[in-house]
């Protein structure tokens, strides 16, 4: 079916993907702005992936910063990518920005799971698991009620797995995948620190 202009500008403004992606999607899915929106998020995310895998060097990027209105709380990140023209576009500062906002409101400790200390893992596990037996749950349902808790606090501490504070529909993850494929570098979220008035002791 035809497509015109207008629709594909308006797809455009909805994702972020080029043109040609636009015309494509609606193309392919009869004008369904919704349908087309929907395949081009997944396409992003397909794409990030393929390249976060390829294990090329981010050692460029960016510190982005974040501080609170009434100046009690703040953040800074390193946000890394593959070049400095990606470095100073305005989509990687963007996403820099939108990840020191989240990283303020939202506290995580660690970047990713694999971050977290295994003694740490270990210790959560074991206080699970007690939790689900003082219940009075079976050991064998007990331990399949612990995964899940687990994967819930995972989702409380690693940014990774956090929701989107503008958008609960996407995780940090799915962002930083969309992200990738609009910039087509690998980008990676480093080190953070969250400086809150008081918690210093």
């Amino acid at each position: 079916m035809a497509v015109s202009a207008k629709e594909v500008k308006q797809l455009r403004d909805r994702t972020g993907a080029g043109p040609l992606d636009c015309k494509k999607a609606l193309e392919q899915h009869n004008g369904d702005m919704e349908a087309a929106a929907e395949y081009l998020r997944e396409k992003a995310l397909r794409d990030g992936v393929k390249l976060q895998g390829k294990g090329r060097s981010a050692n460029e990027g960016v510190i982005g910063n974040y501080v609170h209105f009434d100046n009690r709380l703040a953040v800074i990140v390193e946000i890394n990518c593959e070049t400095d023209f990606v470095a100073a576009t305005d989509q990687f500062k963007a996403f820099a920005k939108d990840i020191a906002m989240h990283i303020a409101n939202m506290n995580p400790s660690y970047v990713k799971r694999e971050d977290v200390p295994e003694e740490i893992v270990q210790a959560e596990t074991r206080r699970q698991l007690e939790r689900a037996l003082d219940e009075g749950k079976p050991e064998r349902i007990a331990e399949k009620i612990v995964a899940g808790r687990m994967n819930k606090w995972y989702e409380e501490i690693a940014l990774l797995e956090q929701s989107f504070i503008k958008n609960d529909d996407k995780t940090i993850s799915q962002y930083l995948q969309e992200t990738v494929a609009e910039v087509g570098e690998t980008i990676h979220i480093g080190r953070f620190q969250r400086f809150a008035i008081g918690d210093g002791g």
